[in-house]
């Protein structure tokens, strides 16, 4: 019973030997990994963040009556550029029943009022020539007599602008003609001639007749995320791409940043606003869609490698690259990381631009498994 025993143990001891001297007899015919390198380059790297928006004028000027009528002619079109002062358009106007009896009374109020002023003066200026009263009297009723006649002139006028918008002596100033605040473009003229318009005042906003700006002072108006807005602030660089503009690029500062989020789609937005450089002098149109892309960081022509070169220490994190020092040897070198995109990195320091960099986490050749 002993010697089968014995005979077993044996035998398993056989076996596990010659299946160890297998393993490695398969594992010496397997090739050795053999690792790439690469070297560092001369690049630019920028770190930025992308904003979605429109571009839209600095300023937008509303045009708006002071007087509420109907649009006798419009003179300009959208796209025309107007000067300040030029014609917008003329209105008629339709007078209000109430207020036209009531410039009416006025008028014959201040009738009869210079008619007795003229009788009393009369009657003064006659007694003063006969030397019954004093100069004194004399001019006072004078006074009152021009006061009452300048009285009249303005009822007169007044009842004149209640019934046509205009009158006589006011020139340029005529409510009817609705003049240009501003030189720039028409960007739109919401109205038509025949429609009715109403006045702008202290109850009423009015009505828009057109739209002007200065095309020249244009700017991007766009949102970012609540995770980007810590990144940023007033005064970087931003780089607009227009979707309408193929292949160019404008220049902008961000120059504001909303100090309050609103809820978008489940998620916070920051309003931002950057002025495009003045010097270029593209026509842009307002209101189209563009990018902004918010340079956080730049580093020009520097020195740099793939960020998946870098490795990093379990224990310090210290970022590290391993440097071909033999055929297949490699050496741990300590470096200084600057700006990340993502994709490239900038060495500050710890390798030079002929060393060649370990690829060490390249890729495995696929194995194929033929079927027996």
């Amino acid at each position: 019973m002993k010697r089968t025993v014995t005979i077993v143990i044996l035998a398993v001891i056989f076996i596990g030997f010659l299946g160890s001297l297998y393993y490695y007899f398969q594992k010496g015919q397997q090739d050795p990994v053999v690792y790439q390198t690469e070297q560092a380059s001369v690049q630019t790297i920028t770190k930025n963040t992308v904003a979605t928006g429109n571009i839209v004028p600095l300023e937008e000027i509303l045009i708006k009556p002071n007087i509420s009528g109907i649009i006798d002619e419009i003179y300009v079109e959208a796209g025309e550029s107007v000067a300040a002062g030029d014609l917008i358009a003329r209105i008629r106007v339709i007078p209000n029943v109430n207020s036209l009896q009531s410039a009416k009374d006025a008028v014959a109020t201040a009738k009869i009022n210079l008619d007795n002023q003229k009788k009393i003066f009369e009657r003064q200026k006659s007694l003063f020539d006969k030397g019954v009263i004093s100069a004194n009297d004399y001019d006072n009723a004078e006074v009152a007599y021009q006061r009452a006649e300048q009285n009249y002139k303005s009822a007169e006028q007044n009842f004149e602008i209640v019934k046509t918008g205009t009158t006589r002596g006011i020139g340029s100033a005529a409510n009817t003609l609705i003049r240009s605040t501003v030189t720039g473009m028409v960007l739109d003229v919401p109205v038509k001639t025949g429609n009715q318009v109403i006045e702008s005042n202290n109850f009423n906003d009015g009505t828009t007749l057109a739209t002007l700006a200065d095309v020249n002072k244009m700017i991007f108006e766009g949102k970012v995320d609540e995770s980007e807005v810590g990144k940023i602030k007033e005064g970087l660089p931003l780089e607009v791409t227009v979707g309408a503009i193929e292949n160019k690029t404008f220049d902008a500062v961000l120059d504001y940043i909303a100090p309050k989020g609103v809820e978008e789609n489940g998620a916070i937005q920051f309003e931002i606003k950057g002025t495009l450089d003045k010097a270029d002098t593209t026509f842009i149109r307002a209101g189209l869609s563009a990018n902004a892309s918010i340079i956080l960081a730049k580093a020009e022509d520097v020195l740099a490698i793939k960020e998946a070169l870098v490795q990093f220490d379990n224990d310090t994190q210290q970022p590290f690259v391993e440097i071909e020092t033999g055929n297949q040897q490699f050496e741990r070198k300590d470096v200084e990381l600057g700006v990340s995109d993502g994709i490239n990195v900038e060495i500050k320091s710890g390798v030079g631009k002929d060393d060649k960099i370990k690829v060490w986490n390249q890729l495995k050749p696929a194995q194929n498994f033929a079927a027996n």
